[in-house]
């Protein structure tokens, strides 16, 4: 009956030179959904496959997100894998794993998350050859690294979200000490997200300003306790939401996102992503978090920061612990 309501128009048939931008997501707990409701929101893909080993869950899922498309730019939102659906995505992003506990580290969930990513990144090479994977599962500098080494995908196309979080928390936490809008305020968190993630009081600054204009050391006592309060805070924070609510989501949902545009949108956006370095600091061989610029091509180039002598020891160690704990893991499809 809606033939007689929609008339083809024929020379509409032809097919355009516009591409559609397609994304999968696999793994659709917490994080995945928060992830999914902040895409489309946001009208970053004309369509988006959603892919969970919970199907029943996962219909109700869609039906729950479809039901809301009124009121949003449309997308053609659907259920399915890699291997079907999913297939040529530009995007696969993949928070699937096993989720943090409570008082657990993000590098205790290694082996199990390792084993997960096998299964899920061989129909990724197979299907996607040519896609950005987005890894968001924790601990992401240590899958993000799997993930390079699994696929032998090029490094620009393999993405952690990295410190992109913990970067947006401190500076939520330091607009919000000075009563200004965290937008105004330039501060980075580096290295592993995670317990050994590195501040960079050196370069943080106001309008400007820097917030530690003459060096962490020449601080007072009082100022450095003030400060090292923040950070710890920053670092903390996801240990404390779990406590408090079981999981965090929302802001990674966020966070993601961000990183989706940058992409999609070809933004040249400066983002701390997660990803393999290459003899800077001397630091080689492994993925962690640095800014770098992100475009439609995946990472594009990485900032050379001047880091204080502190700052590149503390990012030094933060990239030996994520070696070491690498080394003990086997990635041998």
């Amino acid at each position: 009956m809606f033939d007689k309501i929609l008339i083809p128009n024929p020379s509409a048939q032809e097919s355009s030179f516009i591409r559609p931008r397609k994304g999968v997501i696999i793994g659709l707990g917490q994080v995945g959904l928060a992830c999914a409701y902040s895409l489309l929101i946001q009208d970053c893909f004309d369509e988006l496959v959603l892919q969970d080993i919970a199907t029943e869950k996962l219909e109700g899922e869609i039906m729950d997100l479809s039901h809301g498309m009124p009121f949003i730019s449309p997308t053609d939102l659907k259920s399915g894998t890699v291997a079907h659906e999913g297939r040529d995505a530009d995007i696969v992003i993949i928070t699937a794993g096993v989720a943090q506990k409570q008082g657990e580290s993000r590098l205790s969930l290694v082996e199990r998350n390792i084993a997960i990513y096998k299964n899920i990144l061989a129909d990724v090479v197979k299907y996607c050859p040519d896609s950005i994977i987005l890894v968001v599962s924790n601990p992401v500098d240590i899958m993000t690294h799997a993930t390079l080494k699994i696929t032998g995908f090029p490094s620009s196309r393999v993405i952690g979200s990295g410190t992109v979080l913990d970067t947006a928390r401190f500076r939520s936490l330091l607009a919000k000490k000075m009563g200004i809008d965290a937008r105004s305020v330039h501060a980075y968190i580096i290295g592993e997200h995670g317990d050994s993630e590195v501040p960079l009081w050196s370069m943080a600054n106001v309008g400007g300003v820097k917030i530690v204009p003459n060096g962490w050391e020449n601080l007072g006592n009082d100022e450095q306790e003030f400060l090292a309060k923040i950070y710890d805070d920053v670092k903390n924070a996801a240990y404390e939401i779990i406590r408090r609510k079981g999981s965090t989501s929302y802001a990674i949902g966020l966070a993601t996102t961000d990183i989706v545009k940058a992409i999609v949108n070809s933004q040249e956006r400066i983002l701390t992503v997660s990803g393999l370095m290459r003899e800077m600091y001397g630091i080689d061989d492994i993925c962690l978090s640095i800014p770098r610029v992100i475009n439609e091509k995946g990472i594009l180039q990485t900032v050379n920061l001047a880091l204080s002598p502190h700052e590149k020891e503390m990012l030094q160690h933060s990239a030996n612990l994520l070696k070491d704990i690498f080394k003990q893991f086997s990635i041998d499809n």
